[in-house]
């Protein structure tokens, strides 16, 4: 439960406000994530961002620039945002969480119901950290101390780029969602989460490396895909269940992006 609030005014105030209290201190953004289950924080000293990162949505020299303060609200409503990010982002159910919720604190707060992240991914996305600078979504997720996001940056917000999320029903668990992207240079990401191996009881996002290099498509991309998961037989589905729709998802995804390449 959050007892004490703290509004620093630069980043150097807020890191050395985050040292002196860290065991007892969690980082504020939107606020959606730190007293809702399953991510309800237990530290007693929020540190607002409010005045250390940016909400711009920005096209540079670099690729689309996004402050980790801006609301995912923002990426469904802003013309420069991809539509496969508008169309992940929707995937947050109602407006008011949207709007309360940020990109960054998103990220951070790693959930097993975002499209989000399998699509940041899938469209080669980095973050900016306060000090490391920038490494790739998929390298920061791994990380065990996950540093304070500034932004995040996307390179070719240009490239071809799809998601789809399963669900038993229309306000149901997650079963499997997946991102896949293509590029002009006909290279792809292949990103799968909820049938990847888990991570302090939340599966992971997977990335098909071995399998975007190969030529695969149909029957022989759905079998591939089937072999790379070890999904567990739950309330969502059994595994049998969860590699077979895993697989028509992929297989799905990757056939459309290469018809809207082709289409260019």
């Amino acid at each position: 439960m959050i007892e004490q609030f703290l509004k620093p005014d630069s980043t150097s105030e807020a890191m050395q406000m985050m040292r002196l209290h860290s065991k007892n201190a969690t980082w504020f953004a939107g606020g959606s994530k730190l007293n809702a289950m399953p991510t309800k924080t237990d530290r007693t000293i929020a540190i607002s961002l409010a005045s250390l990162t940016h909400k711009r949505v920005e096209s540079r020299s670099t690729g689309l620039h996004i402050g980790a303060m801006c609301p995912v609200q923002t990426l469904v409503e802003h013309e420069l945002v991809p539509s496969a990010l508008q169309h992940a982002a929707k995937f947050i159910y109602s407006k008011h969480m949207r709007n309360q919720a940020t990109l960054g604190g998103e990220i951070a707060a790693y959930q097993a119901e975002s499209l989000l992240l399998p699509t940041l991914i899938a469209m080669n996305a980095k973050v900016v950290l306060v000090e490391s600078g920038e490494i790739l979504v998929e390298d920061y997720i791994a990380l065990e101390q996950r540093e304070l996001i500034l932004e995040v940056v996307i390179p070719d917000p240009d490239l071809t780029c799809l998601s789809y999320n399963i669900t038993r029903s229309a306000a149901g668990l997650s079963i499997v969602h997946a991102a896949v992207s293509l590029n002009n240079e006909g290279q792809k990401i292949i990103v799968i989460d909820g049938v990847s191996p888990s991570r302090h009881g939340i599966p992971t996002p997977l990335r098909f490396r071995d399998l975007e290099a190969q030529d695969l498509e149909g029957e022989a991309l759905e079998e591939a895909v089937r072999a790379m998961i070890l999904p567990e037989s739950d309330i969502k589905g059994s595994a049998e269940y969860k590699r077979y729709i895993a697989s028509i998802v992929i297989s799905d995804l990757l056939t459309e992006c290469q018809r809207l390449q082709g289409e260019r």
